[in-house]
């Protein structure tokens, strides 16, 4: 259970419910599969992927969670072109011309007769409670994914009363001034980097495997450019991708954390899954702060 992205949101008031209430308000939206007749269904699932599982999966003061979509796949050429048919086929029939209204009835009824037949997708986004560092982390890339989560899980318990991690520092100036002035002792600035002018008009350049201390990316950086996405790691021990928003992408956990996994000798698959999520989880309560340090700390959530 390794996590390749990281969305960071700050519990602004410690989070409520025990683990075990916890399990007891996600059991009331536990995953059911599509029925026949269902576009789509959402759910907790069981992190650990066996269905009779708990909806957490507790380690130390860690709470694992799952959330598990499920979404019937109906191609909208396929419902274009038997409306069309079905439209043709009326209006022939009866010799008038369809109106918007039932053509959009028709739609409708094309749909829940196509339901039954379609292919299914399954996708799941996991994330975690840190209970003491007060921290919600959500293993996506994509806002929408998190997004989703997050109003679920506020569903779930009633509240939910987290916000974006609010740095003193403004990331991209900071991240500008590494790429300026060299980075603290801890970062390593690797050959990855997306800069971009304050203005609107302003250009943009993307370079991979650059040296970022070249001549021609400081001229960018003298001509106002602002490092908005760095490639770095952190004391060699997670390498990643940090935007201007201090999402991390591309999260991967180096070889002295890999080392530790490595030294717990198990083939028993649950054995394996709580020893990953442990390291896991200790490494990120260790970098989480740091993270924040690097930016000057964190502002209070109300301001």
């Amino acid at each position: 259970m390794w996590f390749k992205n990281l969305a960071l949101f700050r519990f602004t008031s410690p989070f409520g419910p025990t683990f075990e209430e916890l399990e007891t308000k996600l059991e009331e939206r536990r995953f059911r599969p599509c029925g026949r007749t269902d576009p789509l269904s959402v759910g907790w699932f069981p992190p650990t992927d066996e269905e009779a599982m708990p909806l957490t999966h507790v380690i130390g003061g860690f709470a694992l969670i799952c959330l598990k979509k499920e979404e019937k796949i109906l191609p909208a050429s396929v419902i274009s072109d038997t409306l069309s048919e079905r439209v043709s086929e009326l209006g022939a029939r009866e010799g008038r011309k369809i109106g918007k209204r039932e053509k959009m009835e028709l739609r409708e009824n094309i749909v829940r007769e196509l339901l039954p037949q379609a292919f299914s997708h399954a996708r799941k986004t996991y994330a975690y409670i840190d209970r003491q560092g007060g921290w919600l982390v959500v293993d996506s890339a994509s806002g929408k994914k998190t997004d989703e989560l997050t109003s679920v899980l506020r569903e779930s318990l009633g509240e939910l009363p987290v916000a974006f991690p609010n740095a003193i520092e403004r990331p991209a100036a900071v991240m500008t001034r590494w790429l300026a002035e060299g980075a603290p002792p801890d970062i390593v600035v690797e050959q990855e980097c997306e800069l971009r002018a304050e203005d609107e008009d302003g250009g943009i350049v993307r370079c991979r495997r650059q040296d970022l201390a070249a001549p021609e990316i400081q001229n960018h950086l003298a001509a106002g450019k602002e490092a908005m996405k760095l490639a770095l790691s952190w004391d060699d021990r997670l390498g990643f991708t940090l935007d201007d928003r201090l999402n991390i992408r591309r999260l991967r956990f180096l070889d002295a954390v890999q080392e530790k996994a490595s030294d717990i000798d198990t083939e028993d698959a649950m054995a394996r899954f709580d020893a990953d999520f442990s390291i896991m989880t200790l490494e990120l309560a260790e970098f989480i702060p740091r993270l924040l340090e690097l930016f000057g700390g964190e502002r209070s959530p109300n301001v």
